[in-house]
């Protein structure tokens, strides 16, 4: 708040106290003890002809004689006194005060006195100035502050209706129910919306399911990820996973600008037991194998989806037994890290796996993530967090 807003008029003394130069010393003195001040002005015939202060006084006694107190005040006051307009900001006020190495200065203006400042009315005044300035802000930030909650208060709830409806449109509600597979799933955006996805497609003797992952996390890869969405609805034919990634990455390509999809999908064939798939970036699903104890990676190679036209996916196929157990997840669990830095990572997630592989497919996504839990502690996850775990042989709930 700069000073310059202050001016003299604004913190001088309205109604100075003048005397005439006849008046006696001791009056004016007496006067000054008065009324508490440390200075009159000196005025005849309506014009200032003097000041007389505390300084003048001081520097005249010690050496004054006999009879002082009787002395018109014009012998010792200050003739022709420095004075100052009214309409001068309160940093020249003090600059000038300093320069002249005055304590007060009678106000004129034209021909006519209207005040005195002095040193201390400048501080006071200047004191009282600043504290209305900082009150007067303070209200406003506050104002400021209560409209910016009221605001934040309505962002989040619309965050929130929207995270809702997301999850409503974009997930399925229950994973569809199919002879000798059993799924258990978990999902946690980030934020109150989240750009992983998942999906499934049901062919006679086939289902398909697809895991994604917009790049980011929010509003922005929520985005994405709903056109990720509307790209795999429209990708034909839904029993060949490298076909529907080729479909999905050339649609993301015109919509999905600087940002990126990884994605994994697999289409399991009930009569063979075979699960096939193909991969875009996406972190490898885990796969126990009940009669090894063994967990392999479904590795498949392939680029990210919206990233470069005419990608060609290739399919891979895994034979499945019951028993068995897959694990899908996005990189939100890999890299989750505890509180000295340090990603969750595959390893991890393969040994629980591989310890618990052999419970139902609800116990083993439970243990997981407990797993997950516990290797946190209280660090807050980095990202949208999805996984999905089917059992082969079980029969559904």
């Amino acid at each position: 708040m700069p000073n310059a807003e202050l001016t003299v008029r604004q913190v001088m003394e309205l109604h100075p106290v003048v005397v005439p130069p006849t008046a006696p010393i001791q009056t004016v003195v007496t006067l000054m003890h008065d009324c508490r001040i440390g200075s009159v002005l000196v005025v005849e015939d309506a014009r200032l002809v003097g000041i007389f202060t505390e300084r003048d006084l001081l520097r005249r006694v010690s050496t004054a004689v006999p009879g002082w107190r009787d002395y018109p005040v014009s012998q010792w006051m200050t003739a022709a006194p420095h004075t100052i307009p009214p309409d001068v900001g309160w940093d020249d006020a003090v600059g000038r005060m300093h320069q002249l190495r005055v304590r007060h200065l009678p106000v004129v203006e034209g021909d006519a006195v209207v005040g005195v400042i002095s040193t201390r009315l400048l501080m006071g005044k200047r004191d009282e100035y600043l504290t209305r300035r900082i009150e007067e802000g303070t209200r406003q930030l506050r104002h400021a502050n209560d409209q910016l909650i009221a605001r934040d208060g309505e962002v989040l709830h619309s965050l929130r209706t929207a995270g809702r409806l997301q999850t409503k449109i974009m997930l399925p509600p229950a994973p569809p129910k199919r002879p000798g597979l059993t799924w258990a799933l978990h999902y946690e955006p980030l934020d109150h919306l989240g750009g992983d996805y998942y999906d499934f497609a049901e062919e006679p003797g086939r289902l398909g399911f697809l895991i994604a992952d917009a790049s980011g996390h929010s509003i922005a890869a929520a985005m994405v990820a709903m056109m990720a969405r509307f790209a795999f609805t429209q990708a034909q034919p839904k029993t060949d996973p490298a076909a529907v990634l080729g479909a999905m990455n050339e649609r993301l390509l015109e919509v999905s600008e600087e940002r990126f999809v990884t994605a994994f999908y697999s289409v399991f064939d009930e009569a063979t037991g075979l699960l096939h798939y193909s991969a875009a970036g996406h972190p490898y699903p885990l796969h126990y194998q009940k009669a090894t104890g063994e967990v392999k990676p479904l590795v498949a190679q392939g680029f990210l989806l919206g990233i470069m036209s005419g990608e060609v996916y290739t399919a891979r196929c895994r034979q499945l037994a019951p028993g068995d157990k897959v694990c899908f997840t996005t990189d939100g669990v890999s890299e989750a890290r505890n509180e000295i830095g340090e990603m969750y990572g595959t390893e991890r997630l393969t040994e629980c796996l591989r310890v618990n592989g052999d419970q139902s497919a609800e116990a083993v996504l439970w243990l997981l993530m407990e797993s997950l839990h516990d290797f946190r502690g209280d660090t807050p996850f980095n990202d949208d967090v999805t996984m999905a775990v089917v059992a082969v042989g079980e029969c559904p709930p």
